[in-house]
């Protein structure tokens, strides 16, 4: 059974999916912290750096955001180094110039934004000037592909790109149709509203977590859709009448009886505490140890109390396997994002490392969002990457201590 758990807390909204019980992704977001990724802007170049092959924006976030070269470039542009433009070419200072948001501002950065604008619907992504047709690597049927590349060409018209998404297999041309000709008119509305717009203003504002969560999570194989706050049960039933009217049947308000909350009676709370830890028991008797720091992620597999086998290599494999399984899962459930390396337990047969490397590239494909396997390191690390867009849910839930300053260690040291 897959159910999707969306609990209100104050001006919180936190959402749970999960599979058979078990918590594969959550979500958190403040009202007054929206995701500003998607968000289109009318700003004004403030700075060129040639150097960097960049220009710093002022789009009215009080940082100025970051706008790389070649998301200046037209998406079909040769971007070899030796052919690329230099970017005092493209900006100078004072410049008006369109963005999109497409990472969140994180710790001292500023956001990163292009020119490469696009707008997500429920079945497909709307690209005003990208002028191709892609497909969800997700959909691996030959078949559908092809049909949904020709439906794809025969919906966009001049410049357009589209961009089938994993939710449009199966769709028929009419659904299709519908979300494309909602995303243009959008985008028309956009363009009317730059030339009466004073740089930096917002020009579009992308959906929230209620609408985003729909949009981006809520598939027709999802069995149960809860929530536990009545405003938002109207404003979701609202929202899956205009997306998606079959999955509205699926959506029920949960209504609190004794103490328990949603998150207890669904076990979410415990799953939760136990995602976001340090130390993350595995089910074996091992555990892992899991650091986050500001440039990376990394993940120690120890044994720990299981003994496994007569056989050391394969109570090492079997650890390893619990491991890539687990934190595969735990890279969804607390969003990580950027480098990450994993440290499993050395392994003598290479037939071992192989079944690891494929168990992490096989789940890396349940992932909603673009998590890359690179593969072994010359000192027998994992490692792998993960896009990074918003801020993760730890750094909502967590604050570092103003004693330790999130070492977990106090100074012995005496002055």
């Amino acid at each position: 059974m897959k159910q999707m758990l969306m609990h209100v807390d104050g001006e919180m909204l936190q959402t749970a999916v999960l599979h058979d019980g078990k918590l594969v992704e959550f979500f958190m977001e403040r009202s007054g912290g929206v995701s500003l990724v998607g968000n289109v802007y009318k700003g004004r170049i403030v700075n060129v750096l040639p150097g960097m092959g960049a220009a710093f924006v002022d789009i009215g976030l009080g940082r100025n955001a970051f706008l790389y070269i070649d998301d200046m470039l037209h998406p079909h542009a040769d971007k070899q180094s030796h052919n690329k433009p230099e970017i005092s070419e493209l900006a100078v200072v004072g410049q008006e110039i369109i963005v999109q948001v497409i990472k969140d501002p994180l710790g001292g950065k500023g956001a990163r934004v292009t020119t490469h604008y696009n707008l997500a619907g429920r079945w497909l992504v709307f690209m005003p000037c990208a002028d191709y047709v892609g497909i969800s690597k997700k959909i691996g049927n030959e078949g559908e592909r092809e049909r949904l590349r020709l439906l794809g060409e025969k919906l966009r018209t001049g410049e357009e790109g589209i961009i089938m998404r994993t939710a449009a297999l199966g769709e028929d041309e009419e659904a299709l149709g519908a979300d494309v000709t909602k995303l243009r008119e959008r985008w028309i509305t956009i363009q009317g509203s730059i030339s009466k717009a004073i740089a930096p203003q917002l020009l579009h504002s992308e959906a929230g977590l209620l609408h985003r969560a729909f949009r981006d999570t809520l598939t027709r194989d999802m069995d149960e859709v809860w929530i536990d706050n009545f405003a938002k049960f109207q404003e979701a039933s609202k929202l899956l009448q205009d997306m998606t009217p079959t999955l509205k049947e699926k959506l029920k308000l949960f209504e609190q009886r004794g103490k328990s909350s949603m998150f207890q009676q669904f076990k979410v709370s415990e799953q939760v505490t136990t995602a976001f830890s340090r130390r993350i028991p595995m089910g074996s008797g091992g555990y892992l140890i899991w650091e986050d720091t500001e440039a990376l992620t990394v993940i120690d597999v120890n044994t720990g109390k299981y003994v496994g086998s007569d056989n050391l290599e394969d109570t090492v494999f079997q650890t390893n396997m619990e491991a890539a399984q687990l934190i595969s899962r735990l890279l969804r459930v607390r969003d990580v994002g950027g480098i990450i390396i994993i440290d499993f337990i050395d392994m003598q047969r290479e037939e071992s490392r192989q079944k690891i490397l494929l168990c992490m590239t096989d789940e890396a494909k349940l992932d909603g969002t673009k998590c890359t396997i690179v593969g072994w390191t010359k000192l027998g690390l994992m490692e792998l990457t993960r896009k990074k867009a918003r801020e993760n849910a730890i750094h909502q839930m967590k604050e570092n201590c103003k004693v330790c300053s999130g070492t977990g260690k106090q100074s012995s040291f005496t002055k």
